[in-house]
């Protein structure tokens, strides 16, 4: 993986080019992560814009407007999911600029999975890629709904 890949992403999303975006929100952009594995299908990553070594590298105005996108973010997928609860997670150690996850967790998971981290239970880079036009296609649209009705209820 690239020390650059949230750098690269936030480009991606300002010019309009990145196909899992779901929304520009106050402190940055929310995308479909790249790669879902199956049994926690929507997972999702806060890019802040401008993009910062870490949420320690934020004021206080913005850290806070991050994480109140962040959780906006989780509110959404948990709506768009139907998930039983939210994994939050801000870790920046493969990609050493801040980025947040959303990982729904269900259920319907396999027990001897669900009391693991996502990153410890699933192996995400062998998981199936998001298709924006594909088998993920309602998914990302129900999402982006959720998150606009949020945005419009702030």
């Amino acid at each position: 993986m690239a020390n650059n890949i949230i750098s690269t992403r936030v480009a991606q999303c300002r010019s309009g080019e990145h196909p899992l975006l779901l929304a520009e929100l106050p402190s940055g952009y929310a995308v479909m992560n790249d790669n879902q594995p199956e049994a926690i299908a929507g997972c999702c990553v806060l890019l802040p814009d401008p993009v910062v070594p870490s949420i320690n590298d934020l004021d206080a105005n913005k850290r806070a407007q991050f994480m109140a996108d962040f959780v906006l973010l989780g509110d959404a997928v948990l709506a768009a999911t139907c998930a039983e609860r939210i994994n939050y997670l801000i870790l920046c150690n493969m990609a050493p600029e801040l980025h947040a996850h959303v990982i729904p967790r269900f259920a319907r998971e396999d027990p001897a999975k669900r009391p693991l981290g996502p990153f410890e239970a699933y192996d995400f880079g062998s998981a199936p890629k998001c298709e924006p036009d594909g088998a993920h296609r309602e998914l990302l649209s129900r999402l982006r709904a959720e998150i606009q009705s949020r945005l419009g209820a702030r």
